[in-house]
């Protein structure tokens, strides 16, 4: 009966630590995941080797447009802001930020 219940929670543990391992990886799995839907959406209507070609360019092309993140943002303003002082600067990188 002890072996019993040492081999259950053993095995619970071992799922506990798979699951969380699979959690780390979710992030990176849907930028993928989203790439990939894009490009097939993309690819309607082409088949064989066209769609083929054509999903691998996609898949492996970096992102033209990579979405402006605030610290993206924060980053060129304050490029555009250097020389501005107090107020000034206040008022411009609220402007600069709130595009």
């Amino acid at each position: 009966m002890k072996k019993l219940l040492s081999l259950t929670a053993v095995a619970f543990a071992l799922s506990m630590g798979l699951s969380a391992a699979q959690a780390a990886d979710t992030p990176a799995k849907t930028a993928q995941q989203g790439k990939m839907a894009s490009c097939n959406k993309d690819a309607t209507g082409k088949k064989g080797d066209e769609r083929k070609t054509f999903m691998k360019e996609c898949l492996s092309a970096k992102s033209e447009a990579a979405p402006v993140t605030q610290q993206t943002k924060m980053k060129t303003c304050n490029v555009d802001a250097k020389g501005k002082k107090g107020d000034e600067r206040k008022a411009f990188m609220k402007e600069c930020l709130s595009k």
